[in-house]
C-alpha cells in the first residue's frame, strides 16, 4: 500500500489549505471524494525530494537535509 496526499477541491477564499493522507494500492485510480466526508477531493502531486511545509508549499531539500541557501559545506 501507498500513501498518496489529497486536498479539498473546493476551498473557500482565504481558507488554509488542508492535505491529508490515504493510502491505496499503486493500481487504484485517483479518489474523487473523501471516503468518510463525501467531500470532492484530488490527489496531490509531489515530486522529488520536495517536503510540504505548514503554509502548504514545498520546499526542496539538498541532499545533506540543509534548506535551499541554508547548507553549511
Amino acid at each position: 500500500m501507498t500513501t498518496y496526499v489529497y486536498e479539498p477541491i473546493r476551498q473557500e477564499a482565504g481558507e488554509k489549505h488542508r492535505y491529508f493522507e490515504i493510502k491505496q494500492n499503486m493500481k487504484d485510480a485517483p479518489l474523487t471524494k473523501h471516503p468518510e466526508t463525501g467531500e470532492p477531493i484530488r490527489r496531490v502531486v509531489l515530486g522529488g525530494f520536495g517536503a510540504l511545509n505548514s503554509k502548504g508549499s514545498t520546499e526542496s531539500a539538498s541532499t545533506c537535509g540543509c534548506k535551499p541557501g541554508s547548507c553549511c559545506g
